[in-house]
């Protein structure tokens, strides 16, 4: 490991060439941990898991089925019984049907925004953006999201960053806001990759030296500066590092960590569980997942895909209207399914076998859902107006159905759930008081969430 590296002062680094040659991601990750948020104020979770199905999801063909509504409405899945009694989902999760009784569904969340990046951004931070517009982009006038926040108010206290995300940066024409720490700063980024935890040979570039830098090289001012140059090059797109100041000392120690390099260790898992998460790159991605809550970090977000989808049988996001002639229900049973049903019930049982579950809080929610009405192409649009999301672990009673939509599915028939009071449920989950405030670039204070905790889902 990088033995001696933290014997460097700040002054030598300086030396060095300056703040613009680190290029890190990881200072800016562990400049906040000092100003830890006020005391525990709910659940039993130490760590989130958040799986974002970029693209939305349809509810009523999935979690929320309306066998009962007319032709046009009716998904044209049937539903099968799960293992609460009196609950179904679609046939295509008979695996996921098996682990009902863990999860918690939220099945009246709601907002406003119909386009993809605007409601991404509202699903990403709980707080919708001014207007509905696709052409959003990342603004400090905009919030940050939900693992920016938990890095700012209440952050580890390990060698492990607080927040991570990968194995994309999702987008639609732009950039979706809400992937990073807008106004609170780009110490709190997360410390994103875009590593494929698939491959066979997945290493973590950042924590990676280059072959040809010994160790002892270390010591030498030109090999560290080579260093410096060369892992710029590695971390190019991302965020520039917050500056120098003495932080980069925990920062290094990072990169000499080795909690840190085996959290990422993907080679250490046996073979066979491997497998049972899926040979695909979001199955090894909520493999690596776990391996990181495992290990101290707080809040870990996995993207499903980084587009929002539509037209492949193999690959993309859920936003399956149906266009030249792919239709939803031919898409969603070769790919969207099968990948779901072969991970999240492994994910479930395999922080259950552990002893994680009870303090790892995993959500599983998209931007929204789709229309109850299906559509000429014989698929569904989007719709922001009522969806489902599933929560499971961290104090969440599993097995509990909060809020009802009517009998379409279109709008909340009792107990709305805004995406103010999802952002509250998970810092409740976390024991972070929901009322703290963050203040913006001009000072202004803002609640991190702008809704109240749903307490009742919590056993």
């Amino acid at each position: 490991m990088l033995a001696g590296i933290s014997a460097f002062h700040r002054r030598d680094i300086l030396r060095v060439g300056g703040a613009g040659l680190l290029g890190l991601t990881l200072p800016k990750l562990l400049q906040a941990e000092e100003q830890a948020g006020q005391g525990r104020t709910g659940g039993r979770a130490k760590s989130v898991i958040f799986l974002f199905q970029w693209g939305g999801p349809s509810h009523v063909d999935t979690f929320d089925m309306k066998p009962g509504a007319p032709d046009g409405y009716r998904s044209l899945y049937q539903p099968i019984s799960t293992s609460v009694p009196g609950m179904h989902v679609c046939e295509h999760l008979p695996e996921t049907a098996k682990v009902m009784h863990r999860f918690a569904q939220l099945r009246t969340v709601h907002h406003t925004m119909n386009n993809h990046n605007s409601a991404g951004y509202t699903a990403l931070t709980g707080v919708e953006p001014p207007v509905d517009d696709q052409r959003l982009r990342e603004s400090l006038d905009l919030f940050p999201g939900y693992g920016s926040v938990v890095d700012a108010v209440a952050p580890g206290r390990s060698d492990m960053p607080s927040y991570v995300s990968f194995p994309w940066q999702i987008a639609d024409g732009s950039v979706t806001p809400g992937q990073r720490a807008s106004f609170l700063g780009k110490q709190h980024d997360p410390l994103f990759f875009r590593d494929d935890p698939n491959d066979r040979a997945f290493r973590l570039s950042q924590l990676s030296l280059p072959s040809d830098i010994s160790l002892d090289r270390l010591g030498n001012r030109r090999g560290l500066q080579r260093l410096i140059n060369q892992q710029s090059r590695v971390l190019e797109g991302s965020s520039a590092a917050a500056g120098l100041n003495s932080y980069y000392d925990r920062a290094l120690s990072m990169l000499n960590s080795t909690r840190v390099r085996e959290a990422f260790d993907l080679s250490s898992e046996p073979e066979v569980l491997r497998e049972a998460y899926g040979r695909t790159t979001y199955g090894q991605s909520c493999l690596l997942a776990r391996r990181l809550v495992e290990h101290g970090v707080k809040f870990v977000t996995v993207y499903f895909a980084p587009s929002i989808g539509g037209r492949s049988r193999t690959d993309g996001g859920w936003d399956t209207h149906g266009f030249d002639n792919t239709r939803m229900y031919e898409i969603l049973p070769e790919w969207h399914l099968p990948v779901t049903d072969h991970t999240l019930p492994v994910l479930i049982n395999d922080l259950s076998d552990r002893g994680l579950l009870d303090e790892t809080l995993v959500i599983w929610m998209g931007e929204f859902g789709r229309t109850p009405k299906i559509n000429a192409n014989i698929s569904r649009d989007h719709w922001p107006k009522c969806y489902t999301v599933l929560m499971a672990g961290g104090g969440v009673q599993g097995g509990a159905v909060y809020g009802a939509s009517d009998k379409y599915g279109a709008v909340p028939d009792r107990d709305p759930v805004t995406t103010g009071d999802l952002a509250a449920t998970m810092y409740y989950a976390l024991g972070i008081d929901h009322q703290q405030e963050v203040r913006d670039n001009l000072n202004r204070p803002f609640p991190i969430a702008r809704g109240r905790p749903i307490t009742e889902i919590f056993g």
